[in-house]
């Protein structure tokens, strides 16, 4: 597999947080400015084998990533440590024979890059002690196996130490970076009975556990307790109370891994360890609000110069304007330099170039991700410095001047700032859709020439457009089967082929002129089964693969047990082969002998067949004459076999009996809702079985008046006035289905006038298939009735039949044809 520029691998634990988000979204835009390709490799939930493992089991994810597709790999080893023992984490790193840098943990031998964790926990709590008076700061810690969690402690420590506070080790609790256990923390500390009036956490989640809980008892944030959190997840600013909370430049440590992973593999000297600074970010639930800055002139600084120059404050204003905002994408260099040469241009006469700098400026921060509402604090601070009233010095037309580009330029940031966070929720929204259409069909897949189906019609709705996946073809996992490819959004028929899973993809997909970056992860299910591996592109939504993932594994597993059950089915049927050919003979035997011999009912011309398939079903019909009329009925038990013969037999045999005699008054509700009763009664409790029936019961009268009821299919009749059927619906309730169906079941009626012909038949006939699997259908069936509609209703019945047996050669249902003429009365 030759690689004509670098590339490079990024391991993280999953794909959907913020700080994985964050790593991967500044990773990836290092490694396209630098020219590199990228493979982005998860396993959510999977660990990291401990050394001494067996072979088997360190053929992870994680290990099976080596020099034969990648030439560096980047490890955010903040977010798999806590699956494993600190150890454990080394050693993995320590294993590598290639060029390799760590995330978030330090690493001895290895080149690390870490935030200062310990510093941004002590400016947290220095924060609260000096500018708050708060003695009593209770502290959330995280998993004790995770590196920066100890470090954050230790800055915790350190910082009460500074200030001459006792460490309380009740005030220091400890929880897993979840909500969940930020709320069990505060809960823990209030069980405890200690008085603490703030609350320091180890990141974001736990602090906004910790807010929930103490607002669910009654405590205030910022009113009563405050509380900071680390991280700066893009969740704090928009909660209530806003978090307050030490940020950490993650996208500028992601850029710095690159460069580190690429001197490496130039074989440059990088530092074994750097630290990354860390500042606070001050909100509502410290007590602190949104602050913007310094907005007075420093002492001695020169007062304004004139109209059109910023000279003897410009750099005095620029270095105000950059710690007003939070910004480390470098691609920002400089911002506040060009802001303020923008403003310059305006007061020298080019009207709208503030505003138009200004907009240029927030276009670039948006797409760093940065936060677009901060820029207020920039006009709140350019507005502080530059307008003054004229008692104090200040000059009224400049005043006049600058108030309208002040405000719009809030309308501006407000609306950007507006656009920018609804095209995140719509992101958000559209990828809820794309799971919830796109992945509906993965749970019915039961086979794997199913699934290769559905990838290749669902994967493009979910954005994805370059695709392999491929399964283990050994136990040990050493060599993998191409089972689906796509290139470009469209399914590449390949040829089947193997290969060694350490290629990860099947050759030609890793390789090319052009640069790539691709995300990997496992096709599993339940963390302990492992069937393959799947490549995808990075254009989707991130809360879609690990969805896909999971769909997949489960897909996979669907599919295994399915041909498994299909053996077993197999071999059971070779089994009872003979037994099921003899209950056939049998059941066909039942159904042709209780077809009625004459069918003679006075002003109806009648004809009936009923032709049994291989595995005869339970069709059903039969004509009962009286003296005003008669009665017909028809219908179809679900299931094959002696038991739908049994079945059958005991409709006809309770139809029969009760058309014949006074239960006939009841008309045809009355006899099946009494014939459900019974059947229900018979098959689930006698026969122990759960089969169902349709059946549709029609009493005939002599003046052409039909009334019938139950479900089977449409009823048709044609007229010789217009040659043409018109389909009647039955909406009763299957037989057998439930215990009683009096009050689903009703009347219906038709009259048939003078030449109609009246058909009736079974699903055999329009549910057969040809070899197209096409249904014959009843648009088809209404065209053979109608283009016969004069002829006798013998060789209307035979032309049906010969329509459906040369539509479908081979029966696969039981077909049943009743054709009858209304002669009204002379």
């Amino acid at each position: 597999m030759t690689r004509r520029r670098p590339t490079i691998a990024l391991l993280i634990d999953n794909m959907a947080g913020d700080y994985q988000s964050d790593v991967r979204s500044g990773i990836e835009r290092a490694a396209e400015a630098h020219g590199v390709n990228l493979l982005i490799a998860f396993a959510f939930g999977e660990q990291i084998p401990l050394p001494g493992s067996t072979e088997a089991a360190r053929r992870s994810l994680y290990h099976i990533i080596g020099s034969e597709v990648v030439d560096g790999i980047i490890v955010a080893s903040s977010t798999l440590c806590h699956l494993v023992t600190i150890d454990a984490m080394r050693e993995f790193c320590r294993s590598s024979s290639l060029p390799l840098c760590s995330i978030g943990m330090a690493i001895d031998e290895i080149p690390s890059l870490m935030v200062d964790n310990a510093l941004g926990t002590e400016i947290s709590v220095l924060h609260l002690v000096d500018e708050h008076a708060c003695r009593r700061i209770a502290y959330i810690s995280g998993p004790t196996n995770n590196e920066e969690a100890l470090l954050r402690a230790g800055g915790y420590r350190k910082a009460l130490a500074a200030r001459s506070i006792a460490y309380d080790e009740r005030l220091f609790v400890s929880g897993a970076f979840t909500v969940g256990s930020g709320r069990a923390a505060i809960r823990e500390l209030l069980d405890r009975g200690v008085d603490f009036d703030a609350i320091v956490a180890a990141n974001d989640c736990m602090a906004l556990g910790a807010i929930d809980l103490l607002e669910e008892r009654g405590i205030d944030v910022p009113g009563d307790v405050l509380v900071c959190g680390f991280d700066d997840i893009r969740t704090a600013r928009f909660t209530k109370p806003s978090l307050s909370t030490v940020r950490q430049p993650t996208k500028e440590l992601a850029g710095l891994a690159v460069e580190t992973v690429l001197q490496m593999i130039e074989g440059e000297p990088v530092p074994v360890l750097r630290l990354v600074g860390v500042e606070l970010t001050r909100r509502v639930s410290c007590g602190c609000g949104r602050k913007a800055g310094p907005l007075l002139l420093p002492p001695g600084a020169a007062a304004w110069s004139g109209p059109s120059s910023l000279v003897g404050q410009r750099a005095s204003l620029e270095r105000a304007l950059a710690q007003a905002v939070t910004i480390s994408a470098r691609s920002l260099d400089g911002w506040a330099d060009r802001l303020l040469s923008a403003l310059e241009e305006e007061l020298a006469g080019d009207r709208g170039r503030f505003l138009r700098g200004l907009e240029e400026l927030l276009d670039a921060a948006r797409r760093e991700g940065v936060l677009l509402e901060q820029f207020q604090s920039v006009i709140s601070l350019l507005r502080a410095r530059l307008q003054r009233a004229p008692e104090q010095g200040g000059d009224a037309a400049l005043n006049e001047t600058l108030e309208p580009i002040w405000h719009a330029s809030r309308i501006a940031i407000g609306s950007a700032s507006v656009h920018v966070e609804g095209e995140q929720r719509l992101k958000v929204e559209l990828a809820a859709i794309d799971l919830n259409y796109g992945m509906r069909h993965f749970s019915t897949c039961l086979s794997l020439p199913v699934l290769r189906s559905t990838l290749a019609a669902d994967l493009p709705k979910l954005q994805f457009s370059r695709v392999a996946v491929s399964l283990f073809d050994d136990a040990l996992r050493s060599t993998m089967s191409l089972l689906f490819w796509m290139e470009d959004g469209r399914e590449v028929e390949v040829p089947p082929m193997s290969f060694p899973a350490h290629h990860l993809a099947p050759p030609g997909f890793l390789s090319g002129d052009e640069r790539w970056s691709v995300i990997m992860f496992p096709i599993a299910f339940g963390g302990v089964e492992k069937f393959g591996l799947a490549v995808v592109d990075g254009q989707p939504n991130e809360m879609i693969y690990d969805a896909l993932r999971l769909q997949l594994g489960s897909a996979v597993k669907v599919a295994t047990l399915h041909r498994e059950v299909v053996r077993h089915v197999e071999l059971r049927e070779r089994i009872e082969q003979e037994k099921v050919r003899e209950e056939s003979r049998v059941a066909a035997r039942i159904q042709t002998t209780l077809v009625p011999e004459q069918l003679s009912v006075e002003g109806l011309d009648l004809c009936a067949t009923m032709k049994p398939a291989a595995e005869v079903g339970g069709d059903y019909y039969d004509v009962i004459a009286t003296p005003d009329g008669g009665w017909i009925g028809i219908g179809d038990v679900a299931g094959h076999g002696l038991a739908a013969g049994l079945i059958m037999l005991m409709i006809q045999s309770m139809v029969s009996v009760m058309a014949s005699s006074p239960a006939a008054a009841a008309g045809p509700r009355g006899i099946v809702c009494a014939v459900n009763r019974a059947v229900y009664k018979n098959v689930r409790d006698r026969l122990k079985r759960d089969e169902h029936a349709t059946l549709l019961l029609m009493r005939y009268t002599r003046d052409g008046r039909v009334t019938f009821a139950g479900a089977h299919e449409d009823i048709l009749v044609c007229s010789p006035r217009t040659r043409r059927c018109a389909r009647i619906p039955t909406s009763g309730v299957f037989i057998g289905a439930l215990p009683e169906i009096d009050a689903m079941t009703r009347d219906a009626e038709l009259v048939l006038e003078d030449g109609d012909v009246l058909v009736l038949y079974s699903d055999g006939v329009t549910e057969a298939r040809n070899e197209h699997h096409e249904q014959f259908g009843l648009d088809r069936l209404c065209a053979t009735v109608e283009a016969s509609q004069s002829a006798p209703v013998e060789v209307i019945r035979d032309r049906i039949l010969g329509a459906v047996e040369g539509w479908c050669p081979s029966l696969d249902d039981d077909i049943t044809i009743l054709v009858a003429r209304y002669r009204k009365p002379g």
